[in-house]
Formats: structure tokens, C-alpha cells, sequence
């Protein structure tokens, strides 16, 4: 079985630190890659793709120095070799208006405020996890304990 390649970005170590414990849980599937800003997360996510590395998704802070998550995230919306990574964005400060503008420059996945409960991160990135692996092909029984069972079902029920 191919590990997963999840990409955590924000500027706080304490943030990544926190992100990082919570996402202990896929460790057997997933390794868990944390950046301190884009410009980091962009030569990495590079690096994977050179080495054809799966990128499962991203988790992105919002408001950082230098250029924020949206940004980042709708930049990415640009490059197909990025386009169809699955991206929870992470904020304590946004308004309702940042919140519009990620969904709809940014195609985010998931929005998620801090601080959140490790559990709904934890289920969030199960459904991103299960769409992933239907959708790029991999044979899901190597993950079926980390899979989300009702997205499982969906998406199956969809394909046949």
C-alpha cells in the first residue's frame, strides 16, 4: 500500500503541533507533511509531484504572512497538476465574506474553525481520505479502517 501524502500549512508551530496530534490517526496510511508557509508547501507539493507521490489534501491556515490561505488555494485552482487536491481551510479570524471568497475562488473542501474539536478534523478528513482513494483509482480495502463508510457507500453507489 502507497502512503497518502497530507500537506499541513500554517504559520504557528503550536497550530501544527496540535494538527499533528489529531492527525496521528492515519499515520499507517498517510504521512503527514507540515510547512510553516505556502512558499514551503508549494516546493513540497512540487517535490511529490516530481516523484509522482500521491498529495491527498491539503490543510491550510487562513490568515498567514506573505500570502494567505485563499490565496494559495484558489493560485492552486489554476494549476492542473493541483486543481482536484481535496482543502480544508483552518481560520479563527475570518468574516463571513472570507468564508464565501474560499468557497468560491478557493473550491475549498471543508471550512473548519479554530479551535476545533479533533473529531470533527478527524471526520473531515476521513470523507476527503475516502473520496481520494475511490476517486483516484487505489484499491480502498488497503484503507477501509481510515474510510468513511457512508462516503464509501455513496461513492461506489455513483460509480456502478
Amino acid at each position: 500500500m502507497e502512503k497518502l501524502n497530507i500537506i499541513c500549512i500554517d504559520d504557528q508551530r503550536d497550530v501544527l503541533a496540535a494538527v499533528q496530534k489529531d492527525m496521528l490517526y492515519f499515520a499507517p496510511i498517510a504521512e503527514i507533511i507540515e510547512c510553516e508557509s505556502t512558499a514551503e508547501a508549494e516546493e513540497i507539493m512540487e517535490e511529490l509531484f516530481a516523484e509522482e507521490k500521491p498529495i491527498a489534501m491539503l490543510i491550510c491556515d487562513h490568515i498567514m504572512p506573505g500570502e494567505n490561505g485563499v490565496d494559495f488555494l484558489a493560485r492552486l485552482q489554476q494549476d492542473g497538476r493541483f486543481r482536484n487536491i481535496s482543502s480544508i481551510l483552518l481560520t479563527g479570524l475570518a468574516t463571513h465574506q472570507d468564508t464565501i471568497e474560499a468557497i468560491n475562488r478557493a473550491h475549498i473542501s471543508h471550512y473548519i474553525e479554530k479551535p476545533w474539536k479533533s473529531e470533527e478534523l478527524i471526520n473531515k478528513i476521513r470523507i476527503l481520505m475516502t473520496r481520494f482513494v475511490i476517486k483516484s483509482g487505489r484499491d480502498f480495502k488497503d484503507y477501509m479502517d481510515f474510510m468513511d463508510q457512508n462516503t464509501l457507500y455513496n461513492e461506489m453507489h455513483e460509480r456502478y
